[in-house]
């Protein structure tokens, strides 16, 4: 081979390898800064502010609503006070913002609040394409359907051709057109807006079926139906819905923060850790509880937080088990299957604290 030629082939493949290694370590820069930019960014926002700015349903008994003097109750306004109070040290330091389903995204992506503990279902869509990432799971939930009892409906396979009310912008709406295809049925959706519509549609008989999470078919019966008895929720559960906080993504210290409240609230349960023993329980000589509430190991710190972070968060609002009882059995849904303890037979685990 001409020498000349050999030269501009060598030139040319040592050439291409530069490129190469160039656009390596190009990518993996912009890899490592995607990771680390902002990190710590929101924990030093909500310290500055005094506040943890969290978005919540409009009103959902028994997860999130207002009462009269602007109280926030439910098992996802108590979550963020725990959050509130293991970082602020205060569980009344929360700021709650009510985000209708269109809303709850675009508010978090913009920043106008630090997560979502809003009956948020986590999806892979949702998890990979919005620049959020779910945090955990406080509440596995399952969608239904409900009736007007003299209806006379006693299956949803018995929905064919029915009106069915329903919430845009939710998974809800996707899961009820893969429903009725599977099913070879057909249905007229009335669709809203915001969830005190598509319920005043719904007990007015707008459309003869209204369909969301069981949760939520609960809460309309506990607090917006006038007559309870009057309506049936039918038993077929059509889908997994599992519910947790979201916060955006590219800030690691505030996503771990969110998710280890919600492991610690599981831990406290599962240990007997309660909101009117927790001094007490800080004398425990069994390792978790020590790690847990901060006489060892030194948990709190590697979070960039107080070792008591734990001890306030249950100190405002008791642990999960205690979350559960004060807000979601009393609108009807007692605590059975997934949302035991895993020792208890169902799927409320939390990561080892260690």
């Amino acid at each position: 081979m001409n020498s000349t030629i050999r030269t501009d082939i060598q030139e040319g493949i040592a050439m291409r390898n530069m490129s190469r290694y160039v656009c390596l370590f190009i990518a993996f820069t912009v890899v490592v800064l995607a990771g680390t930019a902002h990190a710590g960014e929101v924990l030093d926002a909500v310290v500055a502010r005094d506040s943890v700015r969290c978005g919540v349903s409009t009103g959902l008994a028994g997860f999130a609503i207002a009462d009269s003097t602007g109280n926030w109750t439910g098992l996802d306004a108590d979550y963020c006070r725990a959050l509130a109070a293991a970082v602020l040290g205060d569980g009344a330091k929360v700021t709650y913002v009510p985000l209708s389903p269109q809303q709850r995204f675009t508010a978090l992506q913009a920043g106008e609040v630090d997560l979502l503990s809003r009956n948020t279902t986590w999806t892979l869509t949702r998890d990979a394409s919005l620049g959020l990432v779910f945090a955990g799971v406080t509440f596995y939930d399952g969608q239904g359907f409900m009736v007007p009892k003299d209806l006379g409906v006693q299956s949803a396979e018995e929905l064919d051709g029915a009106e069915v009310c329903v919430l845009t912008g939710t998974t809800t709406e996707l899961n009820l057109a893969d429903y009725f295809r599977a099913n070879g049925m057909n249905f007229k959706p009335v669709v809203f807006e915001s969830l005190e519509e598509s319920v005043t549609a719904f007990l007015n008989g707008r459309c003869q079926v209204y369909t969301t999470d069981r949760s939520g078919l609960a809460a309309i019966l506990a607090s917006d139906a006038p007559n309870p008895d009057d309506y049936v929720i039918l038993p077929e559960t059509i889908s997994k819905e599992p519910l947790g906080p979201v916060v955006r993504r590219g800030d690691d210290a505030w996503f771990t923060i969110v998710k280890w409240m919600v492991y610690a609230l599981i831990e406290a349960e599962e240990k007997g850790v309660t909101q009117a023993n927790v001094a007490a329980m800080m004398d425990s000589q069994d390792p978790v509880i020590q790690r847990l509430l901060g006489t060892s190991g030194d948990m709190g710190q590697k979070l960039g937080l107080s070792n008591a972070w734990a001890v306030q968060a249950i100190q405002a609002v008791g642990n999960y088990g205690e979350i559960y009882d004060r807000n979601v059995i009393p609108i009807g849904l007692p605590r059975v299957g997934s949302n035991r303890l895993w020792t208890n037979g169902g799927l409320m685990y939390a990561m080892p604290l260690r």
